[in-house]
């Protein structure tokens, strides 16, 4: 700013009376004291979207209307679910089967026992075979059943194992099973006012369709424009503001204390960028004292 002042300065000095003037209206321009006024301000929506549907499928409830004000996470319409909530009855059936079969541990504590009773028997014939009361091959088979009882108890663990595993599997299919009903109930993603409605009961959906419009109307966005050069560096992200919006051109307007939300990094081929600020809006009986379309102004001063 400090080298544009001094390059006005020197022109006024060598080009005469008229640069002067110039140079004195640039003074006035970049007086860090002055307010800030945006230009082509406009009251906008924060949040406005289309409500898909998730998975397709017909339409067997809609519990919204146009005009509804509806909280974050109501439910809006619910598409046929009889066979995903068959589904996953037959998923929660399954998975105590696994939860029984993965705590199971009777195969296992009888193969335990066994392999316990074979060890001592061909203990007991190995001190017969010492004192010559039974043959060789008897006691050989002994000691080949106490290394097979062993193995049993080897392969009960292991079952026990895939049956823990399966129970995971039959957890997973389940919780699957949960999300395809999930999917079916379609839920409002923030709260807000439906706008229009634009499916009807009964009909055919598939995964995209747009049930309604939800648009947020307790918080909205006041955005306009800048002169980046004439301003440059003066604004940022927090500094204080007055908003001034209009209902009708004959009206007070509506004054509220606001901060800078946002200052855009890009400037457009007319030397200007974005900024906005975001303002609460007011419920008056079954209306909104702001709305969206609405002319403002966007003050910014000490």
């Amino acid at each position: 700013m400090l080298s544009r002042l001094f390059t006005l300065l020197l022109a006024a000095l060598f080009a005469g009376p008229v640069l002067a003037q110039s140079f004195a209206a640039a003074i006035d321009d970049t007086d860090e004291g002055s307010e800030i006024r945006a230009e082509n301000c406009m009251v906008g929506y924060i949040n406005r979207v289309n409500i898909p549907a998730l998975t397709q499928g017909r339409l067997t409830e809609i519990k919204i209307e146009e005009g509804d004000t509806i909280e974050k996470d109501t439910l809006v319409a619910v598409i046929d679910d009889t066979q995903a909530i068959l589904n996953l009855d037959l998923k929660k059936a399954e998975l105590v089967e696994a939860e029984l079969n993965a705590t199971n541990t009777v195969n296992l504590r009888d193969a335990q026992n066994a392999e316990q009773l074979a060890t001592a028997e061909a203990e007991a014939y190995k001190e017969l075979r010492k004192e010559g009361a039974t043959p060789y091959w008897e006691m050989e088979k002994k000691r080949l059943e106490a290394k097979r009882a062993k193995l049993r108890v080897e392969l009960a663990e292991m079952n026990m194992k895939v049956a823990k595993s399966q129970y995971f599997a039959k957890e997973s299919e389940m919780k699957i099973a949960a999300e395809e009903v999930s999917r079916r109930q379609i839920k409002a993603p923030f709260a807000g006012f439906i706008e229009n409605r634009t499916a009807q009961l009964g009909e055919w959906v598939q995964a995209g369709s747009p049930i309604a419009m939800l648009v947020e109307m307790d918080r909205l966005r006041v955005e306009g424009d800048i002169d980046a050069l004439r301003y440059s560096g003066r604004l940022s992200i927090g500094t204080p503001a007055k908003v001034l919006i209009y209902h009708r051109s004959d009206d007070d307007p509506i004054a509220i204390n606001a901060k800078i939300g946002y200052v855009s990094t890009e400037i457009d081929l007319n030397n200007r960028y974005r900024v906005w600020v975001t303002v609460d809006n007011t419920r008056v009986g079954l209306d909104w004292l702001i709305k969206p379309g609405m002319r403002a102004e966007i003050i910014i001063g000490e």
